[in-house]
Order: C-alpha cells, then sequence, then structure tokens
C-alpha cells in the first residue's frame, strides 16, 4: 500500500504530466517528499516544462539565499547543486546561472571544474552546453 502522501499526490503528478518514485535511486533532480521528517518518495519532473529559473529558484530555497547573496563557497556549492540536478544540460544554463550568482560564465566553469564538484557524490560533471 502506498503511503498516504503519495496517494495524495497522486492526482497532481498526474496533472503535471509528473511521475512519483519510490526511496530507491532517486535522479538528482527528483523533488522529495518528506512526512514528518521521513523521506517518502520522490516527484520526478522529467521534461515537464522545467526551465533554468526552476533549478535556481529551488536551490535558493534549499540553501535559503537568492544565489548573488551567496558566499563564495555558498556559490560553489550552488553550482554542484544545480550541476547534480542537471541544470547544465539547458540550453544557455551556464549564462543565466553566472547572471545569478553575480559572476561571469568563466567562473562558473571553474567552480564546475573543480575537483569536489567533477568527483561529487553523483559522479562525474555532465557535460555542458555552451
Amino acid at each position: 500500500m502506498a503511503h498516504p502522501l503519495l496517494e495524495a499526490l497522486e492526482p497532481v503528478a498526474e496533472v503535471l504530466g509528473a511521475e512519483l518514485v519510490g526511496t530507491s535511486d532517486p535522479l538528482p533532480s527528483d523533488i522529495p517528499l518528506v512526512w514528518k521528517g521521513r523521506t517518502v518518495g520522490y516527484l520526478r519532473l522529467d521534461g515537464v516544462g522545467v526551465d533554468i529559473d526552476w533549478y535556481v529558484k529551488s536551490v535558493e530555497r534549499e540553501l535559503g539565499a537568492p544565489l548573488g547573496e551567496l558566499s563564495r563557497e555558498d556559490k560553489q556549492r550552488a553550482v554542484k547543486m544545480l550541476n547534480d540536478r542537471g541544470a547544465f544540460g539547458l540550453r544557455r544554463s551556464v549564462e543565466e546561472v553566472a547572471e545569478a550568482l553575480g559572476v561571469s560564465r568563466f567562473t562558473v566553469y571553474n567552480y564546475l571544474n573543480r575537483p569536489e564538484v567533477a568527483e561529487g557524490d553523483r559522479g562525474p560533471v555532465r557535460s555542458v552546453r555552451r
């Protein structure tokens, strides 16, 4: 039997063209569905109108501030999070992320090429469209 939260979100997922998935092997872009402090599933929006602004807002919510107001370390962390979630597979994403961070494209590429990002938890840096 599915968790009550997952059952309640089924109509929402259907309208969005999204998929509710279990807790095993989530994708970096999946949205965790947390019930009383425990992740009970994920909402997968693959290809459902997700744009760079959606990724940026997601990371800003998680980090608690607009990207441009973050410290250098947190900006690097934000770039890693965006990379892990697949944001840099979108056209012109590096330029838009650079603008949101208040840095140059060159700086974003440098952050992407940092060893911590290249060898992060989720595997190698994904290819970036320029």
